[in-house]
């Protein structure tokens, strides 16, 4: 410990040899000299151990957000609550999951809520603005009754299931292969899945197969696409048809879904200036999972539940890419209005005036500078895209009046101060596009 002190103590004895030498503008050699026993003295002294580096890393899987991505991805939440506050729904929080008896009383039709959901799933993308979408729908019991016609032994069902579900991604030929040649399928067998699952459509679809001779003797099958038929008349109703595609290769979450099933794709994604189209895959997916609650009730009673989920780390990657390639300013405060000042020492009155508003429920900032310059106050709003300016001045001040300023426009008007805050509220009242 002591021949590091002494160390220490060479090191800024000799550093400050160096900067002396400096002062003193001596040669370039004679400093370039002195700074080389600087650092091998250095050198010698090495790190010092005994003082803890602390380096900041975020935790695997996940990542920090910037205050434009925030902004984006709260616009984004905004969108999906919004929608589903529309349609009743209601917030809940489940750290613990608790099951209490229930009774659910009178009988209702399984559809509407499968038919909501759908609605709901449309309404959000078509919100999102991030590009033509399409609803994939198919059902649980069509998938099982369709493989059993077709000869899949029932050993065989899921993983069957699972090359079914690549066809979205992959040809007919390699699902074909895969199931013939690293499952073990009869190949006739396959042939006969392929003439179904290689088929999508609408409403016309579900008649044609409600008329099929072997799927329509199916117990399973039947009750699929009956469903599915009074399903597609209530997405009619709701204006969602021409959304909506029945597709039989969809067979998504079968270990728990036991009736309808949906998925939404994006068709393509808006192609900006320099911007590829790209394909991100599925961005909602959903079902009916009438048996999963009941597996946490020791009385294992059915309880019909529908549900859905929304890819939003798969859509605020969209939304991101498209604003970066348009260069689409984003606001990262919500601040409705500056307070600023026309003249100096008017700090107090800007103070005055910024919790009137803050009191009034006005979202108002203000720099923090003793005395800005106005000019700098009025390219900070255009940058934070601040659209008022409430302006303090001498003259102002003697009139009681408040001159307010449109950024965009850059209009200007005098506002007396009690009628500045409703003002303000008219001004500011229409919302702003959500991406």
């Amino acid at each position: 410990m002591a021949e590091r002190v002494a160390l220490e103590e060479l090191v800024r004895l000799q550093g400050e040899r160096v900067r002396g030498l400096k002062q003193q503008k001596a040669s370039a050699e004679q400093i370039e000299e002195e700074v080389s026993k600087l650092l091998k003295l250095k050198a010698q002294l090495g790190p010092d151990e005994s003082k803890q580096k602390f380096v900041l890393k975020t935790p695997k899987g996940t990542r920090d957000y910037s205050p434009r991505q925030m902004a984006v991805r709260e616009k984004v939440f905004d969108v999906i609550i919004r929608c589903f506050k529309r349609h009743g729904a209601e917030v809940i929080d489940t750290p613990v999951f608790e099951l209490k008896d229930f009774d659910i009383a009178g009988q209702f039709d399984p559809m509407i809520p499968d038919a909501e959901c759908l609605k709901i799933m449309c309404e959000i993308l078509s919100s999102l603005h991030i590009g033509d979408f399409l609803v994939k729908v198919n059902d649980r019991r069509i998938l099982d009754g369709m493989f059993a016609i077709c000869g899949v032994p029932d050993s065989k069902f899921r993983t069957i299931c699972s090359s079914v579900d690549k066809l979205d991604k992959v040809s007919w030929d390699e699902v074909k292969n895969e199931m013939v040649g690293e499952k073990g399928l009869a190949p006739e067998v396959a042939d006969r899945i392929g003439d179904y699952v290689q088929q999508h459509g609408g409403v016309s679809l579900v008649e044609q197969l409600l008329q099929d001779p072997k799927l329509s003797q199916n117990k399973q099958a039947l009750e699929g696409l009956r469903d599915l038929k009074l399903l597609f008349e209530y997405l009619t109703l709701f204006g969602i048809d021409d959304k909506i595609s029945f597709d039989l290769s969809l067979a998504r979450g079968l270990d728990y879904y036991t009736g309808v099933i949906y998925e939404a794709v994006l068709l393509q994604t808006p192609a900006q200036t320099g911007e590829e189209p790209q394909g991100v895959g599925s961005v909602a997916a959903g079902g009916r999972y009438d048996g999963l609650v009941g597996m946490f009730d020791p009385k294992g009673r059915k309880v019909p539940c529908v549900g859905l989920s929304i890819g939003v780390e798969r859509i605020f990657s969209i939304v991101e890419q498209r604003l970066e390639a348009s260069e689409e300013k984003v606001r990262t405060t919500e601040t409705q209005v500056l307070v600023a000042s026309a003249q100096k020492k008017l700090l107090e009155e800007r103070l005055k005036l910024v919790s009137e508003l803050w009191d009034a429920g006005i979202k108002a900032e203000l720099i923090y500078k003793k005395n800005p310059k106005l000019l700098n106050q009025l390219q900070y709003c255009e940058e934070a895209g601040i659209p008022l300016v409430a302006i303090i001045g001498e003259q102002e001040l003697k009139d009681g009046v408040i001159k307010l300023r449109s950024v965009a426009s850059r209009e200007e008007v005098d506002v007396r101060r009690e009628d500045l805050v409703e003002e303000i509220k008219r001004r500011t009242s229409q919302s702003l596009c959500i991406c």
